[in-house]
């Protein structure tokens, strides 16, 4: 299923929420639901019961970050949750490499493609949420 129909047939309760706003979570969301799907053919294969295990929590694990770290108060509490997401969404991307000998791929490509647009918000958010780069100013030190 493509994003956009994905989209369209999300449940009602997801869409009210303040949340579904953000772009990187709603991808995150329609990831997950194909993830299920993906999972369901890994599980078939002996050899690829822990990748299947492993994809399916590193996918989930970056829509959860950025749900939970949207309802942080502070910028830098938000931005530590959206780097969370961010290594989860790098994972994912190995994973899906690894299982591309079982999916195919035309599914790894595409998978990847979502995640790697789910990088690039996230790149941008988490300088914006941290509202500074997180370097100390040189100090100067007198003998």
């Amino acid at each position: 299923m493509e994003y956009k129909e994905w989209e369209e047939t999300a449940p009602e309760v997801l869409k009210r929420d303040s949340l579904w706003k953000m772009t990187a979570y709603r991808y995150a969301t329609y990831l997950s639901d194909q993830c299920w799907q993906d999972v369901s053919t890994l599980m078939k294969d002996k050899r690829t019961i822990s990748l299947a295990d492993q994809l399916y929590r590193s996918v989930c694990s970056v829509g959860a970050n950025l749900a939970e770290g949207y309802s942080r108060s502070t910028g830098k509490d938000r931005a530590l949750f959206y780097q969370y997401a961010l290594g989860s969404a790098r994972e994912s991307q190995d994973w899906y490499y690894k299982a591309r000998f079982v999916l195919g791929n035309e599914i790894f490509d595409h998978r990847t493609k979502v995640l790697t647009e789910i990088i690039r918000l996230l790149l941008t958010m988490i300088p914006q949420q941290r509202g500074r780069v997180l370097r100390e100013e040189q100090a100067v030190y007198e003998a």
